[in-house]
């Protein structure tokens, strides 16, 4: 029997690296994505579950069960419109997640989080975020992987200057990047997915959390 995985937030940059990497894999046997509206993607190993996230807690036990469970979840504060709007993409969708994960003996939940994460911090987005990460902490997942990207890289469709400055710097000026600066190092969707599909095929029980200069590393490591 191959591995099941579930995406949450396919139609987005990290999203949408996984379900083309997940599906050229040979260990995965059946990839569902939990989507608003069906992506542009065929594939016989591949179920679209088009779903209401308000309703999460009404998809089926069974579906999680022994699954890998990869959250891309997130939104900007601009697209949200509201911090209230925020908090439903960045923090309560993905921690209704994971309590279903939780509750059906999930594999592993793996998480697409933010540098600089700290439920205490005094930035919003970076406060939210430390509140998910310490919150799914708390529910003692089997296997739970948080992954803190700086900036991500990737062909979005649409042009953000700060993403375009940080990758220039990141090809022009590499040394900017090490040693205490590591942390913030632009990371690509594509390295991102790579990492998060080795993560989840590391044998064992894990609590670990990714900073944004060892994704890349981790991610060779599905090429070995």
């Amino acid at each position: 029997m191959g591995r099941r995985a579930i995406i949450a937030g396919a139609t987005g940059l990290v999203g949408g690296e996984l379900v083309k990497l997940l599906l050229g894999m040979r260990e995965y046997e059946g990839i569902t994505v939990l989507v608003r509206r069906r992506i542009n993607v065929a594939h016989p190993r591949l179920t679209q579950l088009v779903i209401d996230y308000e309703k999460l807690g009404e998809l089926p036990p069974e579906l999680f069960a022994e699954t890998d469970v990869y959250c891309a979840l997130g939104t900007t504060m601009k697209k949200a419109g509201s911090k209230e709007s925020f908090e439903r993409v960045d923090y309560h969708y993905p921690m209704e997640l994971g309590k279903l994960a939780k509750r059906a003996g999930a594999a592993s939940y793996l998480l697409v989080s933010s540098t600089g994460a700290d439920a205490n911090s005094k930035f919003f987005y970076t406060r939210v975020k430390g509140r998910l990460e310490r919150d799914l902490q708390s529910l003692s997942l089997r296997s739970l992987h948080l992954f803190r990207p700086s900036l991500i890289l990737g062909d979005r469709g649409e042009f953000r200057f700060g993403e375009s400055v940080a990758a220039k710097l990141s090809a022009w000026m590499p040394l900017l990047f090490a040693g205490p600066l590591g942390k913030y190092k632009p990371v690509h969707a594509e390295a991102i997915a790579g990492a998060m599909a080795a993560a989840a095929l590391t044998k064992g029980t894990f609590e670990r959390i990714i900073p944004s200069n060892r994704i890349g590393s981790m991610a060779s490591l599905l090429r070995k």
